[in-house]
């Protein structure tokens, strides 16, 4: 057995080569079953951060007590910040550690530890800077899903595809994940939302950066864990946070950073579509109050510019659509923090020239 052991240590060694992979597990009223998601965690990972978010059922110091894995830091708030705070400060202890690739899994046992190589795979490969689940790649391990999660999820991920500009990622809410420490670094975590509205609005973090986010299949698990996510409760903050992020982004790659003939097909569809329905519902107005049939030029003109704002809102979308990230970030981040690191070792350590 010990033999088997150290042949694992060996392989996830040679196919994690120069990244450090640190596993972030926040824990609120997860219980015991923070333990054995932390012993099916593999060798591939160095480092496991495990963050006691004012658990009242005191995580941190339970693991503690009984956890012997030296891979086990244990962090702690006083008091609950929610899941984006606990990953936040995972997050800042792992890039502080010096680790390269930082993975969150819940602690409640809902995502199965042994699926991590394929979560960090497209980052050590290259292909992406992140890398989050999808529970809806296979339809036949939805069966033990709640209906209710399969219809929220379906709206989420459309409200967040508009807000993100990810229009190729699924199930956004789903919360295993794998981010690029050179990537983190350059998001603004102090303002990523801290309750349940976190991982969509990563996302859009994410796309403010340029950052290459895939979807890796993941089977949806669901035991005896006790969910503190109440729908209707966070409802109203879903809505208005994609709907805040979708006005930004917009503003931000349309009109901030640049300004092409997408801008002007959603300023001129937009405001043809508008023109259109105004005409429209007055003139609809107006005939069910006289009893006169509408006008034909009537129709015409509020017909023709809904048809043509349509278009070019169309146009833009197909445009939005194939601007989707496809060059990973954290290779260009990682050589300008190498260059800046040997340029620092220089001006420390000027070289004298040798006279002749």
């Amino acid at each position: 057995m010990e033999s088997r052991t150290i042949r694992g240590a060996e392989l996830a060694e040679r196919a994690t080569a120069g990244h450090r992979i640190a596993a972030i597990l926040p824990c609120y009223r997860v219980g015991g079953r923070v333990l054995d998601v932390i012993a099916r965690i593999g060798h591939e990972c160095e480092r496991i951060y495990v963050v006691d978010d004012g658990c009242p059922e005191r995580t941190g110091e339970l693991v503690e007590r009984e956890c012997r894995d030296p891979r086990v830091r244990v962090l702690r708030h006083e008091k609950n910040q929610g899941v984006g705070g606990a990953v936040t400060t995972g997050y800042r202890a792992a890039c502080d550690d010096g680790c390269t690739i930082l993975v969150k899994i819940d602690g409640d046992g809902q995502m199965d530890p042994a699926l991590l190589p394929r979560f960090i795979g497209p980052i050590v490969a290259g292909q992406a800077d992140y890398a989050k689940g999808n529970r809806f790649w296979d339809l036949a391990n939805l069966r033990g899903m709640p209906a209710g999660r399969i219809v929220g999820n379906l709206g989420l991920s459309f409200l967040t595809k508009l807000s993100s500009g990810y229009w190729d990622v699924f199930d956004p809410t789903n919360g295993f994940t794998a981010l690029h420490a050179a990537v983190a670094r350059r998001l603004p975590l102090d303002r990523v939302h801290r309750g349940y509205f976190f991982e969509s609005d990563l996302l859009f973090r994410l796309a403010t950066v340029r950052a290459v986010v895939v979807d890796v299949p993941m089977d949806a698990r669901y035991g005896d864990e006790r969910s503190s996510l109440r729908p209707a409760r966070v409802f109203g903050t879903f809505l208005f946070g994609n709907v805040r992020n979708t006005a930004k982004r917009l503003f931000y790659n349309y009109f901030l950073r640049d300004f092409s003939v997408a801008t002007l097909e959603l300023i001129v569809g937009a405001a043809l579509l508008a023109f259109g329905v105004v005409v429209g519902t007055e003139a609809w107005m107006t005939s069910a109050r006289t009893g006169q049939p509408t006008l034909p030029g009537t129709v015409m003109l509020a017909g023709l510019p809904i048809l043509a704002g349509l278009q070019l809102l169309l146009a833009f979308l197909s445009y939005d659509i194939a601007a989707v990230p496809r060059r990973p970030i954290h290779p260009a981040l990682e050589a300008a923090a190498a260059a800046a690191r040997t340029g620092e070792r220089q001006a420390a350590h000027p070289v004298r020239a040798t006279p002749e």
